[in-house]
């Protein structure tokens, strides 16, 4: 048992390291031997851990994803707020991680773009498949707002899709275009959420 313990252990350090390394020097110019000298191992102890450097970048992107899931899951399920609060928090939950992961962002698009060289790799159902939980968790805030009529009984997908639009554009705008204040991003997220309040029918 200690031994799974401290493999699973080491494994998380070398994933942390990694993703340093991916950020500093962007996905292309990382290599298996930059990841082990960062880890302080050599590449055959590396191997032991994982297959190749996409291996290690796409562990350490769940690894990332894996932390926000589990805060933005905590905020969804505190029945002491109202679902606006609830999509208001996870909202701004969400551009708080992309502000603090912006490089990390970066190389994930620049390594989608390199994937689109590779005419059999479909790059929107792999985003889709790493997105999926974020659209369920919108999905079910808008539904408890609206069967508490907060939200106005508009299309759920609808809702759903401008919300998931907007976070798209923010990672475009904080991560590829660098702007430093995400005030206007904000403001554009609570625009929307005004947009489906019963009272602004009123």
């Amino acid at each position: 048992m200690a031994i799974i313990v401290e493999h699973e252990k080491r494994k998380k350090e070398i994933l942390e390291n990694a993703l340093n390394v991916f950020v500093e020097e962007g996905y292309a110019d990382v290599t298996f031997q930059k990841i082990a000298d960062r880890c302080g191992i050599t590449r055959t102890t590396l191997y032991i851990y994982f297959k190749n450097k996409r291996e290690i970048f796409l562990w350490s992107i769940k690894q990332l994803t894996k932390t926000l899931e589990q805060d933005l899951i905590s905020i969804v399920k505190d029945e002491s707020i109202s679902s606006e609060q609830c999509l208001r928090k996870v909202l701004s939950k969400i551009v708080d991680s992309i502000e603090d992961n912006k490089k990390l962002f970066y190389v994930i698009l620049t390594y989608l773009l390199q994937l689109r060289k590779h005419q059999d790799i479909n790059i929107s159902e792999r985003v889709e498949r790493r997105v999926l939980r974020l659209r369920h968790l919108l999905t079910a805030i808008i539904v408890r707002g609206q069967r508490a009529g907060e939200f106005r009984a508009l299309t759920v997908k609808s809702i759903n899709e401008i919300f998931y639009s907007l976070l798209e554009s923010a990672v475009f705008r904080i991560a590829v275009l660098s702007t430093l204040d995400s005030a206007a991003v904000r403001e554009n997220l609570s625009l929307a959420v005004d947009g489906i309040l019963v009272k602004s029918e009123s």
